[in-house]
């Protein structure tokens, strides 16, 4: 319990109507969930305005409104703070009502368009095995010391995201690695906290529905970094075009990587098989159990932020030696010597990055037969463009369903269909229902050859007119192959 006037600690408040020398065990964006002792935030959001549910909140018992807009009618007896800037008010209120959670343990954020997930989870992974009590908050989960949580979205609301470092501190934990996104940052769900490091992975085609720029997009992740303290490092891989960019107002100790260029951490894939590749790191040569240049820069960006948390360089290598993939990420499969590969890939430089990596290992005598479909209600620009890419790359094309929402999958595959080349019209079947896509890709595949299901991932659902559905690419392609082979 804490008081009203406390949590408002360096926020800029326009006017205050009522009393802040009030207790308050609750903040809140949902006036369901108000209390007689709860503040109700009302955040202008893309599709709801929570200045709308003011009244409902003041009915439910709230017994302090902030908002940007105060009502033209105020109630007796509950408390009116208005801002500029609900966003940055609430980040700076979580931060204090948890009493600042950031700053008692090592916080890293992760941000880039492909390869967070994989990199705060792996930092996560590697130092856990170092013995160390660590948080995760990333697309897959959210993870407490050893203990699994679901993760709603990439990053968290303020208050989220300060409840759960909250209890990662309270269970003892020293680190934690978060995924930052972009829509986070813009919002300023990050702005109060506390970062040790960022780390960039790269940045491509990606969000366009929501920045609508790409230059937009790029100066929101920039922000993040502009934000980082002196105290902090950042470290940008430097073969992205964008990643000196990231980086040019940074006040933390910068820090580069790079598979191509020069670097302070730098690293050359010697050999690639489909159970690994053998590294170079830094001139100390290692066999990990991922693939692709993809991971490699993943692998050489969780290198360097360990180094950089102060784990010795011979311990980083052992175990990074020691990571396996993320789930969703490049997971594999083998039945009756059909090779299933399953990948989040949901953006076209992330599918182009896995075709090339399948295209780089296999010998060329067997088929590659990719089943890949994008989001409804999501950036259209790109529908073509993934098309495109997987039917120049593959042998055979499944155009399918992914998570249409509330569009028709139809329309979805019509805008992909665009992306085919009329030369490579032959390789590509549609099928609406993905269940019968990867059916198909199964039926279609013999020994040898190599399936690719593009685009959920580490999902257990499917999404179709707001409602859920149990759904996972890794689960439905096994029992269809382990079927086949009976």
């Amino acid at each position: 319990m804490k008081q009203l006037k406390d949590i408002l600690y360096k926020v800029a408040i326009e006017s205050v109507s009522g009393t802040t020398f009030m207790d308050i065990d609750h903040l809140t964006f949902d006036s369901r969930e108000v209390t007689a002792t709860a503040v109700f935030i009302a955040i202008k959001g893309t599709q709801v305005d929570g200045h709308d549910f003011i009244s409902k909140a003041i009915e439910g018992g709230a017994c302090a409104i902030l908002c940007e807009v105060v009502p033209n009618q105020l109630i007796s007896g509950v408390t009116y703070v208005q801002v500029l800037d609900t966003h940055l008010a609430v980040a700076q209120m979580a931060d204090n009502f948890y009493d600042h959670p950031s700053t008692k343990l090592k916080l890293v954020g992760v941000t880039g368009t492909n390869g967070k997930t994989t990199v705060a989870s792996l930092l996560y992974k590697l130092f856990s095995n170092l013995g160390y009590q660590v948080g995760l908050l990333s697309t897959v989960k959210v993870t407490v010391g050893q203990q699994d949580f679901v993760a709603s979205h990439t990053t968290p609301d303020s208050i989220s995201i300060n409840r759960w470092l909250n209890q990662m501190v309270e269970q003892g934990c020293e680190y934690c690695f978060m995924e930052v996104s972009s829509h986070g940052i813009v919002q300023k769900r990050t702005s109060a906290l506390h970062f040790q490091g960022g780390v960039f992975t790269n940045l491509s085609h990606d969000h366009l529905d929501y920045h609508k720029t790409f230059a937009e997009y790029r100066d929101a992740k920039k922000t993040f970094f502009d934000q980082l303290p002196q105290t902090a490092f950042a470290i940008t891989n430097q073969d992205d075009k964008n990643g000196p960019i990231m980086v040019q107002n940074t006040k933390a100790k910068i820090k580069t990587y790079a598979l191509k260029s020069m670097a302070d951490y730098r690293a050359t894939i010697l050999e690639s098989q489909f159970s690994g590749m053998l590294m170079r790191i830094n001139n100390k040569e290692i066999w990990v159990q991922l693939i692709g240049d993809f991971n490699a820069y993943n692998l050489l960006a969780v290198y360097a932020a360990a180094t950089e948390l102060g784990v010795s360089e011979q311990e980083a290598l052992v175990e990074i030696s020691k990571l396996q993939s993320v789930a969703g990420r490049f997971q594999y499969i083998v039945v009756n010597q059909i090779t299933a590969i399953v990948d989040y890939a949901h953006t076209p430089d992330a599918l182009e990055n896995v075709i090339k990596t399948i295209n780089s290992i296999r010998t060329y005598n067997e088929t590659l037969i990719t089943v890949v479909g994008c989001g409804g209600n999501r950036d259209k620009t790109k529908r073509p463009v993934m098309a495109h890419i997987a039917t120049e790359e593959s042998n055979k094309v499944i155009l399918t369903s992914d998570n249409p929402r509330f569009e028709e999958p139809s329309d979805i595959l019509r805008e992909m269909e665009q992306g085919v080349e009329p030369q490579n019209q032959k390789k590509v079947v549609v099928i609406e229902d993905r269940r019968q896509a990867i059916k198909t890709a199964c039926q279609l595949a013999q020994g040898g050859d190599i399936i690719l299901i593009a685009g959920k991932g580490h999902e257990t659902y499917q999404e179709i007119q707001g409602v859920r559905s149990d759904f996972n690419d890794l689960l439905i392609v096994k029992e269809y192959l382990e079927q086949l082979s009976k």
